[in-house]
C-alpha cells in the first residue's frame, strides 16, 4: 500500500488500516521503509500553522503573580468578634504578560497589576524575577512591567488592522497559574469573530473596551495580559476580557476580546517615556448611553456640550451638532466616538463630517491637552490633589457642577479614611459652598481635631453627602 494511500486512510480516521500496515512492516523490510515514509508524512501534517505560532510566541510569554493587601470587610455581627477592625489580608492573583523588549520590558493588562504590593514574573523556563511597575493606564487597560534581564526573547509583533474575519488566531496565557503545576503556557485556538467591537460598561467590567478584537479562542481567568497571535505567531492583540454565561469571570463561552496591538504598543511607549499617558482633548461632549434610541434616527452622535475656546469651538462646531464621521470612520454611537479619541495623541487632527444648522459640513479639530492636566494643582491635607472646576473641565469630565474642587489624585490612606475618590467634585462643606480648590484646602485646614463636619460632593453624575471627623 502506498504512503499516500496510508496517509489518506489515517486522515479519515481509519486507524485499523494503519495498524495492519504496522503489523506487516514487522515481516517485510520494504514495508518497514514504507511505514517510515508514512510517519514522516504524518509528522508534517501534525505540524500545523497553529503549532508553529504557539512554538514561536511561547518563549516570550510570562506568568505574573501579584500580591496585595486588602482590607477585610465586616460581613455580619460575628465578624465584630473574629475580625479586628481595619484588618488586612494578603491576597494573591495571577495573569499573563509578554516580553516586548529584550532588556526586560513586559506588557500586560492594567487590571492584572492593579493595587499590587509585589509583582513576581515567571519566565517560560521557570525562573522567578521581581517585577517593577513602570506605569499603568486604566483607560486602555495596559500596564508596563520591567524585570532585570538581557537577551530575553521579545515577541514578534504583527498588525491588527488587516485581520480577516474567520482567520485563525492563537491565545497564549497562564489560566489558573500555579494551580496547573508548571510554568508551561496554555495554548487555545480559534478564529477572529469580529473586529472594532465596542463593549458597553457593566458592573463586572466598568471600563471602556473599544475597537476590540473578538475571538472564540478560549480566554479564561489568568489569560489576561497574554498575547493573541495570528497564524504566523505575530502578536496582534492583548487578551483582556471575556463574557461568561453568568455575567461573571469564571470561564469562557467563546466570547473573548483583545486590545489591538497597535494601541498596546503606543501606550507602552508613552509609559516608558513619560511614566503616564498624555490624553488628547477635543473640547466637546456627546450624548451617552441614554441616547441609544436617538443614534439611528439622527444618523450620528449628538454634541451636547462644547467648551468655550476649546478645540471643537475653534473648529466651528457648536452644541446640537451631529457628528457623522471621524477620520473616515462612521459614528453610530458614543462608543465609536470614544474609540476614535482613545488612539489620539495631543496635537493630532480629526477630520469630521458634521451636520449642523440643517446642512452637512467638513470640520477639522486639532486636539489639545486635557484641561485637568494643565490646571494648577492644589494639595489638600497632604493626601489629596484637587483642581478648580472650570467650563473646560466641566466639559472634559461631563460634570453637572460648574464650580467646586475636582479630586485628581488621592492616596490610598486618605481614600480609606474618608471614602473620597478620584473624580469626586467637592461642592460644599457644612453650610459653605466650595467654589474652587484653594477654598477647599482653606476650609479643611480650618477644622479642628474631633470636629464633625458634612461634606457635599458630586460623584458619577449624582450628588451625595457624608459626615467625617478629623482625629
Amino acid at each position: 500500500m502506498s504512503a499516500v494511500r496510508l496517509a489518506l486512510l489515517t486522515s479519515l480516521g481509519l486507524a485499523a488500516a494503519c495498524d495492519r500496515s504496522a503489523d506487516r512492516s514487522l515481516l517485510s523490510p520494504a514495508s518497514a521503509q514504507n511505514r517510515g515514509t508514512v510517519n514522516a508524512s504524518l509528522d508534517l501534517t501534525r505540524r500545523t500553522a497553529i503549532v508553529d505560532a504557539a512554538t514561536s510566541v511561547s518563549p516570550s510569554v510570562v506568568s505574573i503573580t501579584v500580591s496585595s493587601r486588602r482590607r477585610v470587610a465586616e460581613r455580619g455581627m460575628w465578624d465584630l468578634f473574629f475580625i479586628p477592625r481595619e484588618s488586612e489580608r494578603l491576597v494573591q492573583s495571577s495573569g499573563t504578560g509578554f516580553i516586548l523588549r529584550s532588556d526586560g520590558v513586559i506588557v500586560t493588562n492594567q487590571h492584572v497589576i492593579a493595587g499590587a504590593d509585589r509583582i513576581t514574573v515567571t519566565l517560560a523556563n521557570g525562573t522567578d524575577l521581581e517585577g517593577q511597575l513602570v506605569g499603568e493606564d486604566a483607560t486602555t487597560d495596559i500596564a508596563v512591567i520591567r524585570i532585570d534581564g538581557s537577551n530575553l526573547p521579545p515577541a514578534r509583533l504583527g498588525k491588527s488592522t488587516d485581520l480577516l474575519i474567520g482567520e485563525w488566531v492563537v491565545a497564549v496565557g497562564n489560566p489558573y497559574a500555579y494551580y496547573l503545576g508548571n510554568t508551561e503556557p496554555t495554548v487555545t485556538a480559534g478564529v477572529v469573530s469580529g473586529v472594532h467591537r465596542n463593549i458597553l460598561p457593566n458592573e463586572q467590567q466598568p471600563g471602556l473596551y473599544l475597537d476590540m478584537i473578538q475571538t472564540d479562542a478560549a480566554i479564561n481567568p489568568g489569560n489576561s495580559g497574554g498575547p493573541l497571535t495570528n497564524a504566523l505567531g505575530e502578536v496582534v492583540g492583548v487578551s483582556s476580557s471575556i463574557f461568561t454565561g453568568g455575567g461573571g469571570s469564571m470561564g469562557s463561552i467563546g466570547l473573548g476580546f483583545a486590545i489591538p496591538i497597535e494601541r498596546a504598543v503606543r501606550v507602552a511607549d508613552e509609559i516608558l517615556r513619560n511614566k503616564a499617558v498624555r490624553r488628547a482633548w477635543t473640547g466637546l461632549d456627546v450624548a451617552g448611553p441614554a441616547a441609544m434610541q436617538d443614534w439611528k434616527r439622527q444618523g450620528g452622535v449628538l454634541v451636547t456640550r462644547v467648551a468655550p475656546g476649546g478645540p471643537a469651538a475653534r473648529a466651528g462646531i457648536g452644541e446640537s451638532a451631529v457628528l457623522l464621521e471621524a477620520n473616515g470612520r462612521r459614528l453610530r454611537n458614543y462608543l465609536d466616538w470614544e474609540a476614535v479619541k482613545l488612539d489620539l495623541h495631543v496635537g493630532d487632527q480629526i477630520s469630521l463630517r458634521v451636520r449642523q444648522r440643517g446642512r452637512d459640513d467638513s470640520r477639522t479639530i486639532v486636539t489639545g491637552d486635557l484641561p485637568t492636566a494643565t490646571a494648577a494643582k492644589v494639595t489638600v491635607l497632604s493626601g489629596i490633589e484637587a483642581v478648580s472646576v472650570t467650563e473646560a473641565i466641566q466639559t472634559e469630565r461631563a460634570l453637572r457642577s460648574s464650580r467646586g474642587a475636582l479630586i485628581v489624585r488621592i492616596t490610598d490612606e486618605v481614600k480609606a479614611a474618608t471614602g473620597l475618590a478620584e473624580g469626586d467634585v467637592i461642592v460644599g462643606i457644612n453650610r459653605t459652598t466650595v467654589g474652587n480648590a484653594r477654598q477647599l484646602a482653606d476650609l479643611l485646614e480650618s477644622l479642628v481635631g474631633g470636629q464633625l463636619f458634612r461634606i457635599w460632593l458630586e460623584r458619577q453624575g449624582g450628588f451625595i453627602s457624608t459626615d467625617l471627623v478629623f482625629r
